[in-house]
């Protein structure tokens, strides 16, 4: 059974920073992208950054462009999202998704429908 567990998420002043985890079970012997999106109440799902399985690809999203960096650990099933610089309006539930490729395939889907996966969120609030 696959599960993802996100964590880290925690309540920050404005321009502070904060590295989320989301740790994978049930996936030993896949090879997967990750992504990571935010929700806020009354909208939609949107995505933040993803990385492919050996790590040399990844996407993030122009609203966090230069303030996060994504990475992974294969050894320990555990891709981080580091932000800093925080602000009032990526305060939002962090959710990270997987979707199974070919070994180290380039695919950073940037959809929820293309993701296999889905943890249950963790929060993130940034105060003024």
């Amino acid at each position: 059974q696959v599960q993802l567990v996100e964590s880290g998420g925690a309540l920050v002043q404005a321009g502070g920073s904060l590295r989320l985890s989301c740790a994978a079970s049930g996936l030993t012997d896949s090879t997967y992208t990750v992504g990571w999106f935010r929700q806020v109440p009354e909208k939609e799902r949107e995505f933040v950054a993803a990385i492919n399985y050996v790590g040399g690809h990844i996407r993030i999203a122009d609203s966090l462009e230069g303030r996060s960096i994504i990475s992974r650990d294969n050894a320990k099933s555990t891709v981080y999202l580091q932000m800093r610089s925080l602000k009032p309006e990526d305060t939002s539930v962090y959710y990270c998704a997987a979707v199974l490729t070919f070994g180290g395939a380039p695919y950073l889907p940037t959809e929820i429908r293309q993701y296999d996966y889905w943890g249950q969120g963790t929060l993130v609030a940034v105060s003024a």
